[in-house]
């Protein structure tokens, strides 16, 4: 049955039932809910865009301290290649050795709080994840040392400034092992890149352990984030400007970029899923203050 008023419309009853219903659900009701909501974004967020990693080693001191939390844009190489001086999250090769101590086994409980952290990208890194700083690219050839113990790039020394307690000068070079500041000429090869850690003096890096897979690169770390004292944005170093490319050097050209396909899906789709969400919440708001 239809309600005529005054002015000559109509009201259905069963509509107005259903804002009635609509309005009255209990907050008991809408709090899982919107926790489901909140956690599903958690994991979009995580997959596809952001993801907060902890520093697990001294091995990038004191550019990131051990307990640090750095957020990872997983996105950008997605669109371009990686650039010399960055700090990237990689997965490290067969020949890379772990540099997370392997832990008891904490239990289910404990396997499940992992599972639950890992899915909102506030665990602790696996044994195989690694965080360096790109020193090379494709192409380039990396050495140590010029006369003042630098390391150059196709022949251009950097002035390192951001190095904690580099590598001594007087022990011999060994392929084996990152003990010493002098290597041997190393040209990356293609697809690959070349990264070493800030603190020479402790890291495993691509001196011992080789240069690295782009494909296995997770992301650039762009800002600590947590402790809060520490908020700082981790930029590219004034030294690697200027460098020549592998590719001037060798009259080739410039080499093309090979962004991966689908990349523009997969930055538009838990933005897409945040603005349906903030949509509905916002219908929900306006139609309660109706």
């Amino acid at each position: 049955m239809v309600r005529t008023l005054d002015d000559g419309g109509t009201v259905d009853p069963w509509r107005r039932r259903s804002r009635r219903s609509r309005r009255q659900m209990p907050l008991w009701q809408e709090l899982p809910l919107l926790l489901i909501v909140a956690f599903c974004l958690a994991v979009l967020i995580r997959t596809f865009l952001l993801q907060a990693f902890f520093i697990p080693s001294g091995s990038m001191e004191n550019t990131l301290l051990v307990g640090d939390r750095v957020l990872v844009n997983k996105v950008v190489y997605d669109v371009r290649d990686p650039v010399r001086g960055e700090v990237v999250v990689f997965r490290g090769t067969e020949q890379w050795v772990p540099q997370v101590d392997t832990e008891p086994d904490p239990g289910l409980g404990g396997r499940f709080a992992r599972t639950v952290g890992d899915l909102v990208g506030v665990s602790r890194p696996g044994e195989k994840d690694f965080i360096k700083r790109v020193i090379g690219l494709p192409g380039d050839r990396v050495e140590c040392c010029d006369e003042q113990g630098r390391v150059t790039v196709n022949g251009v020394p950097l002035d390192e400034t951001y190095v904690f307690q580099d590598s001594p000068l007087d022990i011999p070079p060994n392929p084996a092992e990152c003990r010493a500041r002098r290597f041997t000429e190393i040209v990356v090869p293609p697809g690959q890149i070349f990264v070493m850690g800030d603190h020479r003096l402790v890291s495993q890096d691509g001196r011992c352990q080789g240069p690295v897979p782009i494909d296995n690169v997770v992301g650039r770390a762009f800002m600590v984030v947590w402790p809060s004292a520490r908020w700082s944005a981790l930029g590219v170093p004034q030294t690697f400007e200027g460098i020549p490319t592998s590719a001037t050097l060798t009259g080739d050209g410039p080499l093309p970029l090979q962004p991966s396909p689908g990349g523009g899906v997969v930055l538009l789709l838990p933005i897409a899923s945040l603005v349906s969400v903030l949509a509905r919440s916002g219908r929900s708001i306006r139609a309660r203050r109706r």
